[in-house]
């Protein structure tokens, strides 16, 4: 990307930025549920949040979760560009993986066999979501560990009003990419809700592994998902309410050897069961909430070794990890202007990991046991909400986490806002997190049981600012941390393995604004800017202190026009520009990703309420760069197809 391109797209936001908004906000009067985990209006929060509308949703078909969440301000979903099946990161306001939690309908979703314990974006279909709040800023106080940098709380759909309602997508693309969705779903005259859907994806794809010389015939990778989702609510006795809800996701992918290198017989494949239950009990002066919910994972990786891509001629990995989530808390309108909510939750997570690579060069990797490799924790916590007539509210509490090896540890959050004549949010918070290694950190060959938990504290500050046609938020942030978890290859063994490095600095900015210039026509954009540096002794040779902020960008901009040119024709155009970020290399100076943009279109044709058509193309300008070195992205690409509702 030129210099000249993210330069004009900077001054652009410079100004306009008092005359625009997200496309992903709505007014102060926006009714959430993630911010203090019961429906309470934006304005009555002093919580950074992000909200992508089933408008928006219906208006991004084509995409993937990972792509949509890409477009926000604050997150850069690493691997939302490259080939379908690909590992989605989420880096949030520059945290690092899995300092930020992922949430169905309010369930906390881990995978317990994982490197970090972060769930996959992938396991979602987009056609299946509600909505998403997107929550910024250490959650840890009600959210628990890995609530760090913020919380995605992705919510699911759950029935319409008329008794029986059937909807479909299909649509095709580039790579040879299909994809279709069914759901049925409905109310009857008890109030009993009901959605079943079934969503599939099959993908011949492009290699993964980028040939830098175009000239090897490197195999196409191809990618099938397979998703099943159901929720069901009844009303069994006055004013409760159950909810029992599943969702299988099975997942198939060809992969390669790694950077620059392909293998044709690399393939992984991947099962995710989520089951469980929720109860909402309303009282005079609130409600109570029970839920648990079970998620397991199964990963396989092999490598037959029919084409020897890298170091082994065989490879096969098995993974399997199991969590187990409850959670009792109560909403309680103390008065007028207090109200109080408590908890308590219970995580318990375990791993069965077996890895054979031949030949092993001396270094075997032993299996892990569930026996052994487990972790449970037990936390209680709560908040206060004071609320006054004057605008003036302040939102603190604190939570107690109990773990099994890290013992007795407490968070806390402060979070005092003003809201003045319902156009002007002024904010502030100071929090604090709390992260615990994953199983994989602990026990792996990697492995290191003397890791300490992470400890951050975080500071917000903000205004949002709204009119009936302008939506504007900008936020400053600041994140400290200690003990972070690093990665440490030994310059003599060559053994490696994790450690805690020692504090940890980041900091930035994200603004957002949009402005409708009439009832069809509107402009929104967001920037974000992180910087941030570690300080630490563990790596000889290097300063005590250093950016390593890898692969997150300092600025990412987005910048949407929609036009709705008529009640039946709606297009988007969407121009996303990427600073230079950087790749750490062992035993070498990170490699540099260039700066680039790329140029996304949007139409839908709604013939009624029933019938639509859709094409979304991305990257019309055939962009070439890397997000990941060695990796490919997708080029220009089409896809487009077909909504039926009925």
């Amino acid at each position: 990307m030129k210099k000249g391109i993210f330069i004009a797209a900077a001054v652009i936001f410079s100004n306009q930025l008092h005359a625009q908004k997200d496309t992903t906000s709505k007014t102060l009067d926006e009714v959430i549920v993630t911010a203090n985990k019961f429906p309470q209006k934006v304005s009555e929060t002093g919580k950074v949040v992000t909200i992508i509308t089933q408008d928006q949703l219906q208006k991004s078909y084509g995409k993937s979760l990972g792509e949509v969440l890409n477009q926000q301000p604050g997150l850069n979903i690493n691997g939302a560009d490259n080939n379908l099946g690909t590992n989605q990161t989420v880096y949030t306001r520059g945290a690092s993986s899995a300092n930020t939690l992922i949430m169905l309908d309010g369930v906390p979703l881990y995978d317990a066999s994982g490197i970090s314990n972060e769930f996959d974006l992938n396991n979602f279909a987009l056609d299946n979501i509600e909505r998403i709040e997107i929550l910024k800023g250490s959650q840890s106080t009600l959210y628990g560990s890995d609530a760090v940098a913020g919380v995605i709380n992705i919510i699911s759909k759950k029935g319409e009003k008329k008794p029986f309602n059937l909807n479909t997508d299909l649509s095709a693309g580039s790579y040879n990419t299909y994809k279709g969705g069914l759901s049925i779903s409905g109310t009857n005259s008890k109030g009993q809700t009901y959605f079943i859907s079934y969503n599939k994806i099959y993908s011949k794809g492009f290699s993964s592994a980028y040939d830098s010389t175009g000239k090897r015939n490197f195999d196409k990778d191809g990618f099938n998902q397979d998703v099943i989702q159901v929720n069901y609510t009844f009303k069994p006795i006055k004013n409760t309410s159950v909810r029992l809800f599943g969702k299988y996701n099975n997942n198939h992918a060809d992969i390669d050897a790694g950077a620059f290198a392909d293998d044709k017989d690399y393939t992984y494949h991947n099962s995710n069961t989520i089951a469980g239950a929720s109860v909402d009990y309303k009282i005079k002066t609130g409600f109570i909430k029970l839920q648990y919910s079970y998620n397991r994972f199964n990963r396989n990786f092999i490598d037959d070794s029919t084409d020897v891509g890298g170091f082994s001629t065989y490879q096969n990995g098995r993974y399997n990890g199991t969590s187990n989530f409850a959670e009792a808390y109560a909403n309680l309108n103390l008065t007028k202007h207090i109200e109080l909510l408590a908890g308590v939750d219970y995580r318990e997570n375990k791993t069965d990991q077996l890895y054979i690579y031949l030949p092993d060069y001396g270094f075997p990797s032993l299996p892990i046991s569930g026996d052994s490799a487990h972790t449970n924790q037990i936390s209680g916590y709560a908040s206060l909400f004071l609320k006054s007539a004057n605008g003036f509210n302040l939102d603190f509490g604190g939570r107690w986490n109990q773990h099994n090896i890290y013992g007795n540890n407490l968070t806390y959050s402060v979070n005092p806002f003003f809201v003045i004549n319902n156009h002007y949010k002024i904010y502030a918070n100071v929090s604090s997190g709390y992260r615990v290694p994953s199983l994989y950190q602990l026990y792996s060959e990697f492995g290191n049981k003397d890791l300490k938990p992470e400890l951050t504290t975080s500071y917000e500050a903000g205004v949002q600012y709204y009119t009936g046609n302008i939506n504007a938020r900008a936020t400053a942030f600041i994140r400290n941390g200690k003990d972070i978890f690093l990665f440490y290859t030994d310059p003599t063994t060559f053994a490696s393995r994790y450690i805690n490095g020692d504090v940890q600095h980041d900091y930035g900015i994200e603004t957002e604004a949009t402005i409708h210039f009439t009832k069809a026509f509107s402009v929104a954009l967001n920037y974000t800017y992180v910087d941030g540096k570690i300080t630490t002794k563990e790596f000889p040779g290097k300063d005590t202190s250093f950016f390593n902020l890898y692969k997150r960008p300092k600025n990412i901009l987005n910048l949407f026009l929609n036009y709705s040119v008529t009640k039946s024709l709606y297009l988007s155009t969407h121009l996303k520009t990427v600073s230079t970020a950087y790749e750490p290399q062992y035993m070498a100076a990170p490699y540099q990703l260039n700066a680039y943009y790329t140029l996304d279109f949007f139409g839908r044709f709604k013939f009624n309420n029933k019938y639509s058509l859709f094409a979304d193309l991305q990257n019309i300008t055939d962009q070439k760069y890397f997000v990941t070195r060695g990796f490919t992205t997708k080029g220009f690409n089409v896809n487009g197809g077909v909504q039926i509702r009925l």
